[in-house]
C-alpha cells in the first residue's frame, strides 16, 4: 500500500513537471519571435505542438495554452498570417 502511494505521488509530480516544461514555451520572448509568413513547422519548433487546431480551406487556426495564458496563430497555406497572445 505504501509503495503504491509513493509511486502515485511520483507519477503526479513528474506529470506536473512535464506540464510546467511544456507551458514554459509560452513566454513573451517566444511570442516576440513569431513573424508574419513564418512556416507552421517553425512555429511548432519554437513553441511546441498546438493544444488545438481547426482547419478549413487552406486556413488553420491553432491555439497553444489555455484560457488564462495562450498564443493563437492563424495560418494560410501553412504560413503565419495573424497571431495574438494573452496572459504572457
Amino acid at each position: 500500500m505504501r509503495r503504491t502511494l509513493t509511486v502515485t505521488v511520483l507519477v503526479l509530480l513528474l506529470s506536473a513537471a512535464l506540464f510546467a516544461v511544456a507551458c514554459s514555451k509560452l513566454t513573451p520572448e517566444n511570442y516576440n519571435k513569431l513573424k508574419m509568413g513564418m512556416p507552421y513547422d517553425d512555429v511548432v519548433a519554437l513553441i511546441g505542438g498546438p493544444d488545438k487546431c481547426d482547419a478549413a480551406m487552406g486556413m488553420k487556426d491553432c491555439t497553444w495554452g489555455g484560457e488564462k495564458k495562450q498564443i493563437n496563430v492563424k495560418f494560410l497555406n501553412e504560413k503565419v498570417i495573424l497571431f495574438s497572445g494573452k496572459g504572457l
